[in-house]
């Protein structure tokens, strides 16, 4: 009867435990319905998948091998997406502020003046300064955006080029300095020179030599009171080229102010000399450079121009 009570009982009733008859107190209990087991539990369960009724040991879907085994689970997943979630339909309020023209006063985000935001300028006005004429939205630098340090494009394109055009005429000036040469046309002529720079390149010992990378590195007239300090150091292959631009500073002692703000004409750049461009701090040394190219330390050149060619 106890069975009998379990199957009449209401099915959306997720419950894990069997309801004694209350009309006669001496019905107590269930037997087990596993097969093979019928054992008088005082304290039965109920499977939420197949709906049985099993004891202790048997109470799990796998205790009883359940032939509806994840019925259970499957519902009530079911249920949960069906419910709304926490806060669904649910506006956020606005916060209160002050209409983003100067010459208004009017505080907006409040339930009797609307803010109106502009996606040109990133601000947010009341109505009656929403259009962009209202604000004067042509003459305002949108919040959040980049600003131009040098201005133009060709601004910094002709700042570039002025930079190596004047370390190109300081090197004509010197008469015991050249400009750089191009690369050896043969390829013992390149290994001579290789070898050369070995013998006299300095850098950190601890670098195996199976990954070392030879160079010759120079620095522009502006980036030191001395004349063009040079020299032939070895680097890393897994190096990035920010490191070997303060490795290269640092041995030329040459002033390196690239972590110490945001303005442009004071940082130095890595220009290569072979390739004709600027590298960018993250690029592998490994992968823009080979032992025997030379490198040149220029400032104020800015990290957006056209490739350099040798001026």
């Amino acid at each position: 009867m106890a069975s009998s009570s379990a199957s009449n009982s209401d099915p959306a009733e997720e419950t894990s435990f069997i309801k004694m008859d209350e009309k006669d107190p001496t019905l107590i209990g269930a037997h087990c319905q596993y097969a093979y087991c019928n054992q008088l539990d005082f304290l039965p369960f109920r499977c939420e998948s197949c709906r049985g009724t099993f004891c202790l040991e048997h109470r799990s879907e796998t205790g009883h091998r359940c032939p509806k085994a994840g019925e259970w689970a499957a519902r009530r997943r079911k249920a949960n997406l069906t419910k709304p979630s926490l806060g669904a339909g649910k506006s956020m309020a606005e916060v209160e502020k002050p209409c983003a023209s100067p010459k208004c006063s009017t505080v907006i985000g409040t339930s009797l003046s609307t803010a109106v935001h502009c996606s040109s300028c990133n601000r947010d006005y009341c109505l009656k300064h929403r259009l962009k004429e209202d604000h004067d939205c042509k003459n305002l630098v949108p919040i959040g955006a980049r600003v131009n340090i040098f201005g133009s494009e060709a601004e910094k394109a002709k700042l570039a080029f002025g930079r190596l055009k004047a370390w190109g005429t300081a090197q004509r000036a010197n008469v015991q300095r050249s400009l750089p040469k191009p690369k050896p046309s043969s390829a013992a002529a390149r290994l001579i020179a290789v070898n050369n720079l070995k013998k006299t390149a300095k850098g950190d010992s601890k670098i195996p030599p199976e990954k070392r990378i030879y160079l010759s590195v120079e620095a522009e007239a502006a980036t030191t009171t001395s004349k063009f300090p040079s020299g032939g150091f070895f680097y890393s292959k897994e190096w990035v080229i920010g490191r070997v631009l303060d490795a290269a500073a640092k041995s030329l002692q040459v002033e390196n102010v690239n972590n110490q703000g945001t303005n442009e004409k004071d940082k130095l750049r890595v220009f290569h000399v072979e390739g004709g461009r600027l590298l960018e701090f993250n690029e592998k040394v490994g992968d823009a450079l080979v032992s025997g190219n030379k490198i040149v330390l220029l400032r104020g050149v800015g990290p957006s121009v056209p490739d350099l060619i040798e001026v």
